[in-house]
């Protein structure tokens, strides 16, 4: 269910505004988006796992707000990222 190192080290470089970026909004919102796609394959074949079910919601809420905040802050990178990762909104 969750990412590996690797996967998330390599997240982190694809998606890092400069050098040495782990925190930025894209960061954040790119782990959680793998996440969240982790987590959804796992429900699929787990379809009473309402804990985890819970934690998946609590993550899109996060990546909600996220977005939200980038939006507010620069909207080109807002939809450069959306764009990136392929979410809808």
């Amino acid at each position: 269910m969750s990412i590996t190192a690797e996967r998330k080290q390599a997240l982190i470089t694809d998606y890092a505004t400069k050098p040495g970026d782990t925190g930025s909004p894209e960061v954040q919102v790119a782990i959680l988006s793998e996440r969240i796609r982790n987590l959804t394959g796992h429900l699929g074949d787990h379809k009473k796992d309402f804990h985890s079910r819970r934690g998946l919601l609590v993550m899109v809420g996060q990546r909600r707000s996220l977005l939200d905040y980038l939006k507010r802050k620069d909207q080109k990178r807002y939809e450069q990222l959306i764009a990136r990762l392929g979410l809808r909104r």
